[in-house]
């Protein structure tokens, strides 16, 4: 194995051959430069062939690259942390092999990006009083334990359960419901894992450039409607890392 290789960042559609600058990862000052074959070519820059941890340095050394090249590209995001061996391996087994795949996957996020959005409860605990009061047998089984000096273990664990079940269905009805008003505006759409009770959806959003400011409004609506209940997250453009990253083997 070389000791030199080249770190891919991404693959982008260009006729010419660009330069990003000296921002290469590793705090070296490599310049960052495409790699071509025929119309598409990948970012590269000059690296060590070693894994990189995963830091906050490195991370976002990556991120930031990504975000300096999709100013004037619609790109293709690779996985963090692909090293290839030189530029023989990158142009045979990636730019020649891969060519229908990257033309098609270029062509699909062509003049889009992407959005991110995070809903979280502001206020748990008002919450968890909605749901009492919501709920009938909820409050017979709290009422119950209220009244015991000793806590029964069995109400104990039934009254968790059914609080979380009607949290869940309230997150999941309110989640829907945002959802709804923001997919006519979105090409697509995944969901991403939420973290904790209080996290309501963890979604992102690609969407024609043309109409992010419609995009905007509509989360901006949202966030009024729900401003004494819900806390809405949200970023970008970013790379479409969460629709067309591409992972390379070799």
């Amino acid at each position: 194995m070389p000791d030199q290789g080249r770190y891919i960042y991404a693959i982008i559609a260009t006729d010419g051959d660009k330069q990003f600058g000296p921002v290469g990862i590793g705090g070296r000052n490599d310049e960052v430069f495409t790699q071509r074959y025929l119309d598409v070519g990948a970012v590269v820059s000059s690296s060590p062939v070693i894994q990189y941890p995963v830091t906050r340095a490195n991370t976002l050394a990556h991120q930031q690259i990504l975000e300096r090249v999709m100013i004037d590209h619609s790109l293709l995001p690779v996985r963090f942390g692909t090293i290839a061996d030189d530029a023989d391996q990158i142009r045979n087994k990636v730019l020649i092999a891969r060519y229908a795949e990257i033309r098609e996957r270029l062509a699909y996020v062509s003049d889009k990006i992407e959005l991110g959005l995070k809903v979280l409860w502001i206020d748990k605990s008002e919450l968890f009083r909605e749901i009492v009061n919501e709920n009938k047998e909820i409050r017979r089984i709290r009422d119950r334990m209220t009244e015991k000096k000793g806590v029964v273990k069995r109400d104990q664990m039934r009254l968790g359960e059914m609080v979380k079940k009607a949290l869940d269905h309230k997150r999941m009805k309110i989640e829907k419901d945002i959802l709804s008003l923001l997919h006519p505006h979105c090409v697509d759409h995944r969901k991403n894992p939420v973290f904790g009770d209080q996290m309501i959806t963890n979604s992102a959003f690609l969407i024609f450039k043309h109409q992010e400011s419609s995009f905007d409004q509509a989360v901006n609506d949202l966030a009024e409607i729900h401003a004494a209940q819900l806390k809405f997250k949200y970023v970008g453009p970013v790379p479409p890392c969460n629709f067309v990253e591409m992972s390379i083997v070799w």
